[in-house]
């Protein structure tokens, strides 16, 4: 192995052993929350710039939400600092991005320890909740 691939090899088996410290825990969730920042920044700069509208197929073609719609949304107002308006797009989207941001902690743990099925309905509350957020948010289960 050459002296790049040893060293590559060497820092990646450090990585590796550190994923159960505090220590490296804490870096994957600075690394995450510092590279979630940075493209939350990116594309609210994107979005000033150009606003391409509604991105979300079905919304555009049928006037009906998906239970993901807002999520762009989320990153945009997120990356302008409007903390209420993100967790108003979509609030299910926003603690989905907090959970994959904090497990390293012990949420990531939590979470593989559940059985597939409890998994697949805590999935499937979280659609639906979402769904039933962007019904109401964006008026159609309004008579």
């Amino acid at each position: 192995m050459s002296g790049t691939g040893a060293a590559a090899a060497r820092l990646t088996d450090r990585w590796r052993r550190s994923a159960d410290s505090v220590q490296g825990a804490l870096l994957r969730v600075l690394l995450r929350g510092a590279g979630g920042a940075v493209a939350a920044v990116a594309v609210a700069q994107v979005h000033d710039a150009h606003d391409p509208g509604v991105l979300c197929l079905l919304r555009r073609f049928t006037g009906i939400p998906c239970p993901a719609c807002g999520s762009t949304t989320v990153f945009i107002e997120a990356g302008h600092g409007d903390w209420t308006a993100a967790l108003a797009a979509n609030p299910v989207t926003v603690i989905a991005v907090t959970g994959l941001l904090l497990a390293p902690l012990g949420p990531g743990r939590w979470w593989w320890g559940l059985s597939n099925r409890r998994r697949g309905a805590l999935i499937g509350a979280a659609v639906v909740a979402a769904w039933t957020w962007q019904l109401h948010r964006l008026g159609i289960s309004r008579p």
